[in-house]
C-alpha cells in the first residue's frame, strides 16, 4: 500500500506535460492560418476560372494584392449621369 501511494506522485507528474511555449503555439497558428489562405485563394481562382469559362460576362476589377494582403488604394468612379441624389420629402412635424 505504502508503495502505491509512494507512485502516485510519480505517475501525476508523467501525466503532466510541458505546454508549447508562445513562439511554438505562434508558429502552428500561422502555419494553420496561412494553410487556410492558400486553400482559399485556390477556391477563387477555381471559381473565377468555371466563371469565364462559362462565357460569365460579369468580371470582379482585378486587383492587385501586395505583400502581407494588402490592396492598394484605388481612385473611386463617379456616379453614373443617370444616378440624380435628392433629398428626402419635408417631415409633416409629427
Amino acid at each position: 500500500m505504502r508503495g502505491a501511494i509512494a507512485l502516485l506522485p510519480l505517475l501525476l507528474l508523467a501525466g503532466c506535460k510541458d505546454e508549447p511555449d508562445f513562439e511554438a503555439r505562434y508558429d502552428k497558428a500561422a502555419e494553420e492560418i496561412e494553410a487556410r489562405a492558400k486553400a482559399m485563394d485556390a477556391d477563387i481562382a477555381e471559381s473565377q476560372a468555371a466563371a469565364q469559362a462559362a462565357g460569365d460576362p460579369a468580371k470582379a476589377p482585378e486587383q492587385m494584392v501586395e505583400p502581407g494582403g494588402k490592396i492598394p488604394r484605388v481612385s473611386p468612379e463617379p456616379l453614373p449621369e443617370t444616378v440624380n441624389p435628392t433629398n428626402p420629402p419635408p417631415s409633416s412635424g409629427e
